[in-house]
């Protein structure tokens, strides 16, 4: 699991810094509307939030009480709310309110209570993913005009029962995402019950670094972006640009 979210992080790794090639101008490419971009982003996010479920099971399994999964959790809380202040100085207009760290918080809270659903899990998960379309079919009838409104403000915009994807640089809402977590519970719980020696498989030493990445996921996500855009900052000052 470790490996897998190493890899996860890898790819991030990579999409940031062609983003951030785009932001200071050495690359060009959309980021907001080309589906070679989009359909990367959806599936880096699904990876993270997949493998945060698959150790939400593995914790329970493993009898993580809830003291210790509060003190996980406010790491991740304050986290986000540092995303948010420092996007709010780098992108003032699009500030990030309720990206991936956000979105983990809440439904991490979510997830650990529906542990015990079992076999249950992949249908809610299902129900939670196809609920932005349902959503999205029912508000732009005549009759669902008038609630659009409600669900698109920011105050009810992180549900993802959304008519157009707000301004913001990072948008995890709870729904459809909840979804690919419970299903990655699901996968684990199935993992454990029928196939717990592949959880504890011994990896090739190749995928070893992989799997320490994986393991200090939290601040390699913190802090990689403040590299990144410090070397193309430091390069752009030694380049004249």
């Amino acid at each position: 699991m470790d490996a897998l979210r190493g890899g996860a992080i890898v790819w991030m790794t990579t999409f940031h810094f062609c983003f951030d090639l785009a932001h200071f101008g050495y690359l060009r490419a959309d980021f907001y509307a080309d589906a070679l971009w989009t359909m990367q982003r959806t599936a880096i996010v699904s990876l993270f939030l997949f493998c945060a479920g698959l150790g939400q099971a593995i914790a329970v399994h493993q009898g993580q009480g809830w003291p210790r999964f509060w003190r996980r959790w406010r790491r991740v809380a304050g986290c986000a709310l540092l995303v948010t202040l420092g996007s709010m100085l780098m992108f003032p207009r699009s500030f990030i309110y309720f990206g991936v760290l956000h979105g983990l918080a809440a439904m991490l809270v979510v997830v650990r209570c529906t542990a015990g659903w079992g076999r249950w899990l992949w249908l809610v998960g299902a129900f939670a993913i196809a609920m932005p379309f349902i959503a999205a079919s029912a508000l732009s009838t005549s009759a669902g005009a008038d609630f659009s409104a409600y669900f698109d403000a920011p105050m009810l915009n992180w549900l993802g029962l959304v008519t157009r994807k707000p301004i913001t640089e990072d948008y995890v809402p709870v729904l459809p995402w909840l979804g690919v977590m419970w299903w990655g519970m699901a996968a684990g719980e199935w993992l454990l019950r029928t196939r717990s020696a592949w959880l504890a498989a011994r990896l090739p030493r190749m995928l070893a670094p992989l799997a320490l990445l994986g393991r200090w996921s939290l601040p390699y996500y913190m802090l990689h972006q403040l590299v990144l855009m410090g070397a193309l900052t430091a390069w752009g000052w030694v380049a004249g640009r």
